[in-house]
């Protein structure tokens, strides 16, 4: 039975430590904000892809292109 004081009290010790640690991480760590900016080729959000490409293997093309709608 002494045994198994000693470990729950040890748990209980190690599980306050952790809570400690995260505790003081919260408390006295800011965080940096920065702007993040990720390049999207414009081939890539109009479906235009290697395929397109004569000679490419004939993969089925999107329904999409870069020509705009006539409005029908």
């Amino acid at each position: 039975m002494p045994s198994l004081i000693r470990l729950l009290i040890t748990l209980l010790f190690l599980g306050g430590l952790v809570y400690a640690g995260m505790f003081a991480l919260v408390t006295f760590v800011e965080p940096t904000p920065k702007e993040v900016n990720q390049r999207i080729p414009t081939r890539e959000l109009l479906g235009e892809t290697e395929a397109a490409r004569p000679g490419a293997n004939n993969l089925p093309q999107p329904n999409v292109t870069s020509q705009p709608s006539t409005g029908q």
